[in-house]
């Protein structure tokens, strides 16, 4: 299980990063990264929904509202990369008020799934809480990296290049601290983490983690240098000491929120 973990986590990361450069070289930003959030939002969201069958009580929600809800707002979440400039919306909307409009029409759906079958006192509540849930949970938070790819869009002149890099640097950072967590906690793991949560997890393996993930932001900045993104980010440029705090700080962060999450 070990070897195979090795093996197929670099080629998961190889395939991303294959898209993430059609992507980057792309006319229009998420081209093929959208379809790709699309998919697992679906995923995330047909997770969630098996989590909820097993459930002991009778209130479960619709699972048509959860797919349609999360696809919405992911749809949202990436729309100004496909609209005319003067679709935006301006300072008035902005992106992240289209993942907003996105998560606000997901409700009215629930609603609206809830009011149709709707029987008498009950289960209405609860389920239209796990409906809410799993889009917020799931498609709210795809939305979320979908907005993190657009970063730069609505500025004159940017081509939201920017935004694959932090994207990139995100997703580079929490893949190895997953495998940094999985491997060191394999081979030195002996105190647990949490075991009534995830009984698998030990303080070794998140030590294992965080040096991973510390490795996975200074190759998302490598990786960035030679894509060009951003200001600062050429070739010849140097790591001063803030910068390296700065990386050091940010991929720390991102890989407990992952063990968090």
């Amino acid at each position: 299980m070990l070897a195979a973990r090795l093996i197929l986590g670099p080629l998961f990361v190889a395939a991303l990063v294959g898209l993430c450069w059609l992507d980057f070289h792309a006319v229009r930003p998420g081209t093929y990264l959208l379809p790709l959030a699309m998919v697992l939002g679906l995923l995330g969201a047909g997770e969630l929904l098996t989590m909820f069958r097993r459930r002991v009580t009778r209130a479960q929600p619709l699972a048509w509202v959860v797919y349609g809800g999360t696809l919405l707002t992911v749809l949202a979440a990436g729309a100004p990369a496909w609209l005319p400039a003067d679709w935006h919306g301006g300072e008035a909307v902005g992106r992240l008020g289209w993942l907003a409009m996105g998560l606000v029409a997901s409700l009215l759906l629930a609603m609206i799934g809830e009011m149709q079958r709707y029987e008498g006192p009950g289960q209405a509540t609860e389920n239209l809480a796990l409906s809410c849930l799993a889009v917020l949970y799931v498609g709210g938070l795809t939305g979320f990296l979908v907005q993190l790819r657009l970063l730069g869009l609505d500025v004159p002149g940017n081509d939201a290049k920017f935004g694959m890099f932090v994207l990139a640097w995100l997703v580079l950072i929490v893949k190895l601290s997953d495998t940094g967590q999985y491997t060191a906690g394999r081979m030195f793991g002996v105190h647990k983490l949490a075991p009534g949560i995830s009984p698998g997890k030990t303080w070794e393996g998140v030590l294992g983690g965080l040096l991973f993930a510390i490795l996975g932001g200074f190759i998302a900045m490598w990786l960035g240098r030679r894509m060009g993104a951003g200001a600062g980010m050429s070739s010849t440029s140097q790591l001063s000491d803030g910068r390296v705090w700065s990386l050091l700080v940010y991929s720390l962060a991102v890989a407990a929120a992952g063990i968090l999450g």
